[in-house]
């Protein structure tokens, strides 16, 4: 179950109990009490506070080097992983750029890194040298980094700054292993809207699939796509196995795939992916789609509250 909108107030621990639960008492985010309706109490055997990561940069004496971290101690980069220095010559990656803290993100920034900073010395495979300046700019005028590959949406100017490896959302999908899992890759419909993108939604519940409904119906998968073109921009995912589905989403985005391609797709009946197709169902028909979604949670409640009737 999550509780949005909320924050831990006070705390009940039993100390002549050692099975009696722990009560959390929850006020609303920022204090206040919570609406009528909402819960104002959890109670729990084991609470765990997630606070976060910030990068562990206060030693490394960036000022001498000309660098200003972010309010988090995050060192900011250019397109290039290259960071505003003295010089010009300090490039960075990994944690020390903040989010999304991945090693695999950490990796591919050290690569791209790397590759930018030798781009002179970098030998092609017909044996020409890589030219810098061309590399820097393509024949399409747009920064000639890897950072971001999604068509024309690179190059919409000032609604939209791929920036680097560090914070590109066409970059790496981001993934959270929590319980349920959370994963997304691509645009919300609100980064839609600042870039001046249409964007509608298709919501698919894991319950209105087989596998959801048997295994693990608790969750959802999101498509956002054009509502003029119908190109998928961003695919967002909360429930089991929210980290694996996730590349598929990813590949439909990078490969500008629209809602028609997924309706015209063929999925295996108990699988999670499965919901990709329902949720271009309710991109096409979201009146119906929004009935369907409220029978299957009704269907769900009283499934969880052991009524077969």
């Amino acid at each position: 179950k999550i509780e949005r909108g909320a924050q831990v107030k006070k705390f009940h621990i039993p100390k002549d109990n050692d099975k009696a639960p722990i009560i959390l008492d929850l006020e609303a985010k920022g204090g206040g009490p919570r609406s009528p309706t909402a819960a104002t109490d959890v109670k729990c055997d084991i609470y765990i506070a997630a606070v976060g990561r910030k990068p562990n940069t206060a030693n490394l004496n960036l000022a001498g080097a000309g660098i200003r971290p972010d309010s988090y101690g995050g060192i900011e980069v250019d397109s290039r992983l290259q960071a505003k220095a003295n010089g010009g010559d300090v490039y960075a990656a990994g944690d020390v750029l903040g989010r999304p803290f991945l090693a695999s993100t950490g990796m591919a920034q050290g690569y791209a890194a790397i590759q930018n900073m030798f781009a002179e010395d970098l030998v092609e495979e017909n044996g020409a040298a890589v030219d810098k300046e061309d590399d820097d700019e393509s024949e399409d005028g747009t920064d000639g980094s890897n950072a971001c590959k999604i068509g024309e949406i690179c190059m919409t100017g000032e609604n939209f700054d791929p920036k680097s490896l560090a914070s590109n959302p066409f970059a790496f999908p981001i993934g959270v292993w929590s319980s349920p899992e959370a994963s997304y890759y691509g645009l919300s419909s609100q980064q839609c809207q600042e870039m001046g993108i249409d964007a509608g939604e298709g919501v698919a519940l894991y319950s209105e699939c087989l596998r959801g409904l048997v295994f693990s119906p608790n969750g959802l998968l999101k498509l956002v796509f054009d509502k003029e073109t119908g190109q998928i921009m961003g695919v967002h995912i909360c429930g089991d196995d929210a980290c694996e589905l996730i590349h598929y989403g990813m590949e439909l985005v990078k490969a500008e795939r629209t809602i028609e391609d997924v309706l015209t797709n063929l999925y295996s009946a108990v699988t999670f992916h499965e919901m990709y197709r329902i949720a271009a169902l309710a991109a096409e028909d979201p009146v119906g789609a929004r009935k369907r979604r409220a029978a299957a949670g009704k269907a769900l409640v009283r499934r969880n509250r052991g009524d077969t009737s």
